[in-house]
Protein backbone atom coordinates (compact mmCIF):
# COMPACT_ATOMS: atom_id res chain seq x y z
CA UNK A 1 0.00 0.00 0.00
CA UNK A 2 0.81 3.62 -0.84
CA UNK A 3 2.23 5.87 1.83
CA UNK A 4 0.13 9.28 2.21
CA UNK A 5 3.32 11.07 1.38
CA UNK A 6 3.25 9.32 -1.96
CA UNK A 7 -0.42 9.73 -2.54
CA UNK A 8 0.85 14.17 -1.81
CA UNK A 9 3.09 13.35 -4.00
CA UNK A 10 1.24 12.56 -7.04
CA UNK A 11 -1.27 15.27 -6.16
CA UNK A 12 1.17 17.77 -6.22
CA UNK A 13 2.72 16.51 -9.86
CA UNK A 14 -1.32 16.45 -10.38
CA UNK A 15 -1.30 20.51 -9.94
CA UNK A 16 2.25 20.72 -11.47
CA UNK A 17 1.37 18.75 -14.67
CA UNK A 18 -2.24 20.24 -15.39
CA UNK A 19 -3.40 23.05 -17.25
CA UNK A 20 -6.98 24.29 -16.11
CA UNK A 21 -10.13 23.24 -17.88
CA UNK A 22 -10.96 25.67 -20.95
CA UNK A 23 -15.13 25.80 -21.10
CA UNK A 24 -14.99 27.43 -24.39
CA UNK A 25 -13.55 24.32 -26.09
CA UNK A 26 -16.87 22.09 -26.72
CA UNK A 27 -14.90 18.57 -26.87
CA UNK A 28 -13.09 16.65 -24.09
CA UNK A 29 -11.53 13.32 -23.76
CA UNK A 30 -10.94 11.65 -20.90
CA UNK A 31 -8.24 9.04 -21.30
CA UNK A 32 -8.35 6.05 -18.72
CA UNK A 33 -5.14 5.44 -17.61
CA UNK A 34 -4.88 4.22 -13.91
CA UNK A 35 -4.46 0.72 -14.30
CA UNK A 36 -1.04 -1.07 -14.04
CA UNK A 37 -2.42 -4.31 -15.57
CA UNK A 38 -0.87 -7.76 -13.51
CA UNK A 39 -1.18 -9.74 -16.63
CA UNK A 40 1.61 -7.94 -18.83
CA UNK A 41 3.81 -8.80 -15.87
CA UNK A 42 6.04 -5.91 -15.68
CA UNK A 43 7.92 -3.22 -13.42
CA UNK A 44 6.50 -0.64 -16.27
CA UNK A 45 3.45 0.75 -15.84
CA UNK A 46 0.84 -1.04 -18.69
CA UNK A 47 0.15 2.32 -19.99
CA UNK A 48 3.57 3.11 -21.15
CA UNK A 49 4.45 0.34 -22.55
CA UNK A 50 5.32 1.02 -26.08
CA UNK A 51 4.11 0.48 -29.65
CA UNK A 52 6.51 1.55 -32.49
CA UNK A 53 8.64 2.75 -30.03
CA UNK A 54 5.84 5.43 -28.44
CA UNK A 55 4.07 4.67 -25.24
CA UNK A 56 0.41 3.68 -25.88
CA UNK A 57 -1.10 6.25 -23.60
CA UNK A 58 0.97 8.84 -25.53
CA UNK A 59 -0.79 7.21 -28.77
CA UNK A 60 -4.21 7.84 -27.46
CA UNK A 61 -3.44 11.41 -26.61
CA UNK A 62 -1.60 12.16 -30.18
CA UNK A 63 -4.54 10.71 -32.02
CA UNK A 64 -7.55 12.75 -30.08
CA UNK A 65 -5.25 16.01 -30.32
CA UNK A 66 -4.49 15.32 -33.77
CA UNK A 67 -8.03 15.13 -34.79
CA UNK A 68 -9.46 17.93 -32.50
CA UNK A 69 -6.91 20.67 -31.83
CA UNK A 70 -8.93 23.39 -29.52
CA UNK A 71 -10.28 20.41 -27.43
CA UNK A 72 -9.59 19.32 -23.50
CA UNK A 73 -8.08 16.16 -22.38
CA UNK A 74 -8.17 14.66 -19.14
CA UNK A 75 -5.73 11.84 -18.15
CA UNK A 76 -7.41 9.42 -15.02
CA UNK A 77 -3.93 8.60 -13.99
CA UNK A 78 -3.49 5.54 -10.41
CA UNK A 79 -0.93 2.91 -10.58
CA UNK A 80 2.50 4.48 -11.05
CA UNK A 81 0.83 7.98 -11.82
CA UNK A 82 3.89 10.10 -11.33
CA UNK A 83 5.85 8.07 -14.37
CA UNK A 84 2.19 8.26 -16.59
CA UNK A 85 2.27 12.15 -16.26
CA UNK A 86 5.68 12.59 -16.62
CA UNK A 87 5.22 10.67 -19.99
CA UNK A 88 2.74 12.83 -21.27
CA UNK A 89 4.23 16.04 -19.79
CA UNK A 90 2.67 19.58 -19.21
CA UNK A 91 0.48 20.28 -22.24
CA UNK A 92 -2.20 22.88 -23.15
CA UNK A 93 -5.44 21.87 -22.23
CA UNK A 94 -4.36 18.96 -20.71
CA UNK A 95 -4.76 18.03 -17.01
CA UNK A 96 -4.58 15.12 -14.63
CA UNK A 97 -7.24 13.39 -12.20
CA UNK A 98 -5.52 10.94 -9.78
CA UNK A 99 -7.88 8.22 -9.16
CA UNK A 100 -5.87 6.70 -5.90
CA UNK A 101 -7.83 3.30 -5.42
CA UNK A 102 -9.30 1.86 -8.55
CA UNK A 103 -13.05 0.56 -8.30
CA UNK A 104 -13.39 0.84 -12.08
CA UNK A 105 -13.95 2.21 -15.38
CA UNK A 106 -17.13 3.80 -14.08
CA UNK A 107 -15.49 5.32 -11.18
CA UNK A 108 -12.88 6.13 -13.31
CA UNK A 109 -14.58 8.43 -15.37
CA UNK A 110 -16.18 10.06 -12.30
CA UNK A 111 -12.69 11.06 -11.04
CA UNK A 112 -12.18 12.51 -14.34
CA UNK A 113 -15.21 14.32 -14.39
CA UNK A 114 -13.79 16.35 -11.24
CA UNK A 115 -12.27 18.39 -13.52
CA UNK A 116 -15.16 18.93 -15.83
CA UNK A 117 -17.50 21.88 -14.32
CA UNK A 118 -21.13 20.93 -14.24
CA UNK A 119 -22.70 23.22 -16.17
CA UNK A 120 -20.28 22.64 -19.21
CA UNK A 121 -22.36 22.01 -22.03
CA UNK A 122 -19.99 20.22 -24.72
CA UNK A 123 -19.14 16.33 -25.63
CA UNK A 124 -17.62 14.21 -23.54
CA UNK A 125 -15.36 11.08 -24.99
CA UNK A 126 -13.42 8.32 -23.28
CA UNK A 127 -10.60 6.22 -24.44
CA UNK A 128 -8.81 3.55 -22.84
CA UNK A 129 -5.04 4.37 -22.37
CA UNK A 130 -4.04 1.29 -23.82
CA UNK A 131 -5.86 1.50 -26.97
CA UNK A 132 -2.23 2.08 -28.71
CA UNK A 133 -3.13 1.39 -32.58
CA UNK A 134 -6.36 4.13 -32.31
CA UNK A 135 -5.73 6.94 -35.20
CA UNK A 136 -6.77 10.09 -35.74
CA UNK A 137 -8.93 8.96 -38.53
CA UNK A 138 -10.66 6.69 -36.51
CA UNK A 139 -11.26 9.33 -33.62
CA UNK A 140 -12.82 11.50 -36.31
CA UNK A 141 -15.07 8.93 -37.75
CA UNK A 142 -16.45 8.55 -34.31
CA UNK A 143 -16.93 12.29 -33.58
CA UNK A 144 -18.66 12.57 -36.74
CA UNK A 145 -20.76 9.65 -36.31
CA UNK A 146 -22.06 10.83 -33.00
CA UNK A 147 -22.77 14.12 -33.77
CA UNK A 148 -24.42 13.02 -37.12
CA UNK A 149 -26.97 10.64 -34.58
CA UNK A 150 -28.26 13.31 -32.97
CA UNK A 151 -27.84 10.36 -29.69
CA UNK A 152 -27.13 11.30 -26.10
CA UNK A 153 -24.63 8.84 -25.90
CA UNK A 154 -22.26 6.23 -28.43
CA UNK A 155 -20.34 2.82 -28.18
CA UNK A 156 -17.72 2.06 -30.79
CA UNK A 157 -17.96 -1.29 -30.95
CA UNK A 158 -15.84 -4.15 -32.34
CA UNK A 159 -16.27 -7.41 -34.12
CA UNK A 160 -14.36 -10.13 -32.60
CA UNK A 161 -12.80 -12.19 -35.36
CA UNK A 162 -10.76 -14.60 -33.53
CA UNK A 163 -12.12 -18.11 -31.49
CA UNK A 164 -15.31 -17.59 -30.16
CA UNK A 165 -14.40 -19.17 -26.62
CA UNK A 166 -11.48 -16.27 -26.77
CA UNK A 167 -13.73 -13.60 -26.64
CA UNK A 168 -13.70 -12.07 -23.31
CA UNK A 169 -14.50 -8.62 -24.09
CA UNK A 170 -17.90 -6.99 -22.63
CA UNK A 171 -21.05 -8.18 -25.22
CA UNK A 172 -23.29 -5.53 -27.07
CA UNK A 173 -26.67 -6.46 -26.46
CA UNK A 174 -29.03 -4.99 -29.52
CA UNK A 175 -33.01 -5.36 -29.25
CA UNK A 176 -34.38 -8.82 -31.50
CA UNK A 177 -36.59 -8.93 -34.20
CA UNK A 178 -39.29 -9.92 -31.75
CA UNK A 179 -39.51 -9.55 -27.97
CA UNK A 180 -40.29 -12.09 -25.15
CA UNK A 181 -44.09 -12.37 -26.24
CA UNK A 182 -43.42 -12.67 -29.49
CA UNK A 183 -44.48 -9.23 -30.77
CA UNK A 184 -42.63 -7.75 -33.40
CA UNK A 185 -40.00 -4.74 -32.54
CA UNK A 186 -40.15 -1.65 -34.15
CA UNK A 187 -36.94 -0.59 -32.47
CA UNK A 188 -34.94 -4.06 -33.69
CA UNK A 189 -31.14 -2.91 -33.48
CA UNK A 190 -31.17 -0.80 -31.03
CA UNK A 191 -28.68 -0.78 -28.31
CA UNK A 192 -30.25 -2.20 -24.59
CA UNK A 193 -26.67 -2.37 -22.61
CA UNK A 194 -23.38 -4.36 -22.35
CA UNK A 195 -22.65 -7.49 -20.39
CA UNK A 196 -19.80 -8.19 -19.10
CA UNK A 197 -18.02 -11.71 -20.24
CA UNK A 198 -17.91 -12.28 -16.54
CA UNK A 199 -21.23 -11.59 -15.52
CA UNK A 200 -22.11 -13.63 -18.39
CA UNK A 201 -20.85 -16.73 -17.14
CA UNK A 202 -22.88 -16.11 -13.85
CA UNK A 203 -25.77 -16.83 -15.91
CA UNK A 204 -28.01 -20.06 -15.56
CA UNK A 205 -27.48 -21.79 -18.40
CA UNK A 206 -31.05 -23.21 -18.30
CA UNK A 207 -33.02 -20.07 -17.16
CA UNK A 208 -33.18 -17.13 -20.36
CA UNK A 209 -31.93 -13.74 -19.54
CA UNK A 210 -34.08 -10.99 -19.68
CA UNK A 211 -33.90 -7.29 -19.96
CA UNK A 212 -35.93 -4.50 -20.95
CA UNK A 213 -35.75 -1.98 -23.83
CA UNK A 214 -38.68 0.46 -23.66
CA UNK A 215 -41.04 -1.09 -21.45
CA UNK A 216 -40.60 -4.16 -23.89
CA UNK A 217 -38.76 -7.43 -22.43
CA UNK A 218 -36.44 -9.37 -24.63
CA UNK A 219 -35.02 -12.66 -23.67
CA UNK A 220 -31.34 -14.31 -24.10
CA UNK A 221 -29.62 -17.42 -23.79
CA UNK A 222 -25.94 -17.47 -22.34
CA UNK A 223 -24.93 -18.97 -25.58
CA UNK A 224 -26.74 -16.44 -27.11
CA UNK A 225 -24.46 -13.71 -25.74
CA UNK A 226 -21.67 -15.65 -25.71
CA UNK A 227 -21.78 -16.61 -29.16
CA UNK A 228 -22.26 -12.47 -30.02
CA UNK A 229 -19.49 -11.42 -32.02
CA UNK A 230 -20.14 -7.74 -31.05
CA UNK A 231 -17.83 -6.40 -28.59
CA UNK A 232 -17.74 -3.36 -26.09
CA UNK A 233 -14.08 -1.37 -27.67
CA UNK A 234 -14.73 0.57 -23.81
CA UNK A 235 -14.54 4.34 -26.52
CA UNK A 236 -17.73 6.08 -25.77
CA UNK A 237 -18.88 9.65 -26.92
CA UNK A 238 -22.06 11.64 -24.50
CA UNK A 239 -23.27 14.77 -24.53
CA UNK A 240 -22.49 16.42 -21.30
CA UNK A 241 -26.09 17.11 -19.39
CA UNK A 242 -27.51 13.46 -19.16
CA UNK A 243 -23.65 12.17 -18.55
CA UNK A 244 -23.42 14.51 -15.30
CA UNK A 245 -27.38 13.45 -14.88
CA UNK A 246 -26.72 10.05 -14.02
CA UNK A 247 -22.52 9.43 -13.90
CA UNK A 248 -23.28 9.21 -9.70
CA UNK A 249 -26.06 6.95 -10.01
CA UNK A 250 -23.91 3.70 -10.97
CA UNK A 251 -23.91 1.27 -8.87
CA UNK A 252 -21.74 -1.87 -8.44
CA UNK A 253 -24.17 -5.02 -8.55
CA UNK A 254 -21.87 -7.26 -10.50
CA UNK A 255 -19.37 -10.20 -9.85
CA UNK A 256 -16.57 -7.96 -9.82
CA UNK A 257 -18.03 -5.11 -6.93
CA UNK A 258 -16.78 -2.48 -9.49
CA UNK A 259 -18.35 0.31 -10.63
CA UNK A 260 -18.98 -0.33 -14.67
CA UNK A 261 -19.10 2.30 -17.18
CA UNK A 262 -21.01 0.22 -19.54
CA UNK A 263 -24.09 0.01 -16.91
CA UNK A 264 -24.74 3.63 -18.33
CA UNK A 265 -25.91 2.43 -21.60
CA UNK A 266 -28.95 1.03 -19.87
CA UNK A 267 -29.30 3.73 -17.92
CA UNK A 268 -29.75 5.68 -20.69
CA UNK A 269 -32.43 4.09 -22.05
CA UNK A 270 -34.08 3.78 -18.67
CA UNK A 271 -34.36 7.44 -18.78
CA UNK A 272 -35.27 8.00 -22.01
CA UNK A 273 -31.49 9.01 -23.69
CA UNK A 274 -30.75 7.82 -26.54
CA UNK A 275 -28.19 5.58 -27.39
CA UNK A 276 -26.06 4.68 -30.52
CA UNK A 277 -23.03 2.34 -31.67
CA UNK A 278 -21.06 2.38 -34.92
CA UNK A 279 -17.93 0.52 -35.59
CA UNK A 280 -14.83 1.37 -37.51
CA UNK A 281 -13.61 0.25 -41.17
CA UNK A 282 -10.73 -0.96 -39.37
CA UNK A 283 -10.79 -3.90 -36.22
CA UNK A 284 -7.32 -3.58 -35.33
CA UNK A 285 -7.77 0.18 -34.38
CA UNK A 286 -10.05 -0.96 -31.08
CA UNK A 287 -6.80 -3.35 -29.97
CA UNK A 288 -6.29 -3.09 -26.35
CA UNK A 289 -3.40 -5.57 -24.53
CA UNK A 290 -3.16 -7.15 -20.85
CA UNK A 291 0.00 -9.51 -21.94
CA UNK A 292 2.86 -9.46 -23.75
CA UNK A 293 1.57 -11.45 -26.78
CA UNK A 294 -0.75 -9.36 -27.52
CA UNK A 295 1.05 -6.06 -26.93
CA UNK A 296 3.95 -7.57 -29.66
CA UNK A 297 1.44 -8.75 -31.89
CA UNK A 298 -0.13 -4.71 -31.94
CA UNK A 299 3.62 -3.93 -32.45
CA UNK A 300 3.71 -5.89 -35.39
CA UNK A 301 0.52 -4.45 -36.78
CA UNK A 302 2.24 -0.57 -36.25
CA UNK A 303 5.07 -1.98 -38.12
CA UNK A 304 3.01 -3.48 -41.26
CA UNK A 305 1.18 -0.19 -41.08
CA UNK A 306 4.47 1.73 -42.01
CA UNK A 307 5.88 -0.39 -44.55
CA UNK A 308 2.72 -0.44 -46.58
CA UNK A 309 3.10 3.92 -46.43
CA UNK A 310 6.96 3.68 -47.42
CA UNK A 311 6.63 0.33 -49.62
CA UNK A 312 6.82 1.74 -52.80
CA UNK A 313 8.68 4.87 -51.89
CA UNK A 314 12.05 3.79 -50.53
CA UNK A 315 13.42 0.42 -50.35
CA UNK A 316 13.21 -1.95 -47.10
CA UNK A 317 14.91 -4.98 -47.28
CA UNK A 318 12.89 -7.23 -44.61
CA UNK A 319 9.41 -5.77 -43.80
CA UNK A 320 9.11 -7.20 -40.79
CA UNK A 321 12.57 -6.30 -39.37
CA UNK A 322 13.40 -2.36 -39.52
CA UNK A 323 12.39 0.64 -37.37
CA UNK A 324 11.62 4.28 -39.15
CA UNK A 325 10.46 6.77 -36.57
CA UNK A 326 6.90 7.84 -37.85
CA UNK A 327 8.30 11.79 -38.06
CA UNK A 328 10.53 10.41 -40.30
CA UNK A 329 8.15 8.89 -42.11
CA UNK A 330 6.10 11.66 -42.91
CA UNK A 331 8.73 13.54 -43.91
CA UNK A 332 9.30 10.92 -46.48
CA UNK A 333 5.73 11.06 -47.69
CA UNK A 334 6.13 14.39 -48.23
CA UNK A 335 9.42 14.53 -50.55
CA UNK A 336 7.44 11.67 -52.11
CA UNK A 337 4.45 13.63 -52.61
CA UNK A 338 6.38 16.96 -53.76
CA UNK A 339 7.75 14.66 -56.67
CA UNK A 340 10.86 13.79 -54.96
CA UNK A 341 12.37 10.20 -55.96
CA UNK A 342 14.25 9.01 -53.11
CA UNK A 343 16.47 6.09 -54.08
CA UNK A 344 16.78 5.07 -49.95
CA UNK A 345 17.85 1.68 -49.06
CA UNK A 346 17.03 0.34 -45.82
CA UNK A 347 18.55 -2.77 -44.84
CA UNK A 348 17.42 -5.74 -42.68
CA UNK A 349 17.33 -4.75 -38.72
CA UNK A 350 17.97 -0.76 -39.32
CA UNK A 351 16.55 1.30 -36.73
CA UNK A 352 16.27 5.12 -37.56
CA UNK A 353 15.35 7.26 -35.03
CA UNK A 354 13.96 10.40 -33.70
CA UNK A 355 15.92 13.82 -35.32
CA UNK A 356 17.41 11.64 -38.53
CA UNK A 357 17.24 13.72 -41.52
CA UNK A 358 17.82 11.13 -44.34
CA UNK A 359 18.22 12.22 -48.33
CA UNK A 360 18.65 10.89 -51.65
CA UNK A 361 20.62 7.97 -52.81
CA UNK A 362 21.30 6.66 -48.64
CA UNK A 363 22.41 2.81 -48.36
CA UNK A 364 22.38 2.10 -45.25
CA UNK A 365 23.18 -2.15 -44.84
CA UNK A 366 22.00 -4.42 -42.44
CA UNK A 367 22.05 -3.62 -38.74
CA UNK A 368 22.71 0.02 -38.75
CA UNK A 369 21.66 2.07 -36.11
CA UNK A 370 21.28 5.82 -36.42
CA UNK A 371 19.90 8.22 -33.98
CA UNK A 372 19.44 11.65 -32.60
CA UNK A 373 20.86 14.92 -34.41
CA UNK A 374 22.10 13.19 -37.34
CA UNK A 375 21.78 14.52 -41.21
CA UNK A 376 23.01 12.54 -44.42
CA UNK A 377 24.08 14.49 -48.39
CA UNK A 378 23.29 12.37 -50.98
CA UNK A 379 24.96 9.14 -52.14
CA UNK A 380 26.14 8.26 -48.81
CA UNK A 381 26.72 4.00 -47.78
CA UNK A 382 26.81 2.88 -44.52
CA UNK A 383 28.10 -0.16 -43.63
CA UNK A 384 26.56 -3.42 -41.65
CA UNK A 385 26.61 -2.90 -38.16
CA UNK A 386 27.16 0.56 -37.87
CA UNK A 387 26.58 3.35 -35.10
CA UNK A 388 25.67 6.85 -35.68
CA UNK A 389 24.47 8.97 -33.02
CA UNK A 390 24.83 12.85 -31.68
CA UNK A 391 23.81 14.03 -27.96
CA UNK A 392 20.94 16.69 -28.22
CA UNK A 393 22.79 19.55 -27.77
CA UNK A 394 25.41 18.44 -30.69
CA UNK A 395 25.08 17.19 -34.35
CA UNK A 396 26.68 14.56 -36.54
CA UNK A 397 26.92 15.75 -40.16
CA UNK A 398 27.79 13.09 -43.08
CA UNK A 399 28.61 15.12 -46.27
CA UNK A 400 27.40 13.80 -49.85
CA UNK A 401 29.41 10.68 -51.68
CA UNK A 402 30.69 9.59 -48.15
CA UNK A 403 30.77 5.99 -47.66
CA UNK A 404 31.35 4.41 -44.07
CA UNK A 405 32.79 0.77 -44.74
CA UNK A 406 32.27 -2.13 -42.31
CA UNK A 407 31.56 -1.38 -38.69
CA UNK A 408 32.12 2.57 -38.07
CA UNK A 409 31.16 4.19 -34.79
CA UNK A 410 30.45 8.04 -35.22
CA UNK A 411 29.63 10.34 -32.36
CA UNK A 412 29.16 13.98 -32.41
CA UNK A 413 31.61 14.26 -35.77
CA UNK A 414 31.21 15.82 -38.90
CA UNK A 415 32.56 14.27 -42.04
CA UNK A 416 32.69 15.86 -45.35
CA UNK A 417 32.20 15.10 -48.40
CA UNK A 418 33.99 12.63 -50.88
CA UNK A 419 35.45 10.91 -47.59
CA UNK A 420 35.93 7.16 -46.80
CA UNK A 421 35.92 5.50 -43.32
CA UNK A 422 36.84 1.89 -42.74
CA UNK A 423 36.26 0.39 -38.94
CA UNK A 424 36.98 3.64 -37.02
CA UNK A 425 35.37 5.21 -34.04
CA UNK A 426 35.42 8.74 -34.56
CA UNK A 427 33.80 10.56 -31.56
CA UNK A 428 33.35 15.03 -32.04
CA UNK A 429 35.90 14.35 -35.07
CA UNK A 430 35.55 16.37 -37.88
CA UNK A 431 36.91 14.43 -41.32
CA UNK A 432 37.94 16.91 -44.18
CA UNK A 433 37.03 17.06 -47.65
CA UNK A 434 37.92 13.79 -49.77
CA UNK A 435 39.71 12.39 -46.88
CA UNK A 436 40.11 8.41 -45.70
CA UNK A 437 40.00 7.48 -42.35
CA UNK A 438 41.05 3.57 -41.83
CA UNK A 439 41.04 1.79 -38.91
CA UNK A 440 40.84 4.84 -36.41
CA UNK A 441 40.52 4.45 -32.80
CA UNK A 442 40.67 6.68 -29.97
CA UNK A 443 42.89 6.64 -26.92
CA UNK A 444 41.40 4.16 -24.49
CA UNK A 445 40.55 5.26 -20.84
CA UNK A 446 40.67 2.62 -18.11
CA UNK A 447 39.65 3.03 -14.76
CA UNK A 448 40.61 0.35 -12.53
CA UNK A 449 42.60 -2.66 -13.34
CA UNK A 450 43.51 -3.97 -16.72
CA UNK A 451 45.97 -7.27 -17.15
CA UNK A 452 46.88 -9.64 -19.24
CA UNK A 453 45.75 -12.95 -18.30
Amino acid sequence: MESNAYHQQIHNLVKEYSYSFNESNKSTAVVLAAGHGKRIKSQTSKMLHKIWEVPTVNRVCNSWQQCIEESNTILVVGIKADEVIKSVGKQKNTSFAYQQVQHGTGHALQVGLENVPRDYDGTIYVFPGDMGLIDAETVSFFKQEFEKSGADMMVLTGIYEGAIEENYYGRIVRVKDKDAKGVKSKYKGKVIEIIEYKDILQLDKKKAYVTKYKKKNFKFTQKELLENREFNSGVYAFKAKPLFELIDKIGSNNVQGEVYLTDLIGMFNENGYSVEAVTPKNQYVLMGFNNKSVLKEMDAIAQKLIYEKLKDIILIEDPNDFFIHEEIVDELLELDKRGIILDIEIGKGTYIGEGVSLNSNVRLLRNVRVEGNVSFGENVQVGSGSKITSDSNSLTKIGNNVTLKGACIIQNSVIEEGSFIEHSILIKKKVEKNSSVKFYLPDAEIKGSLVNL
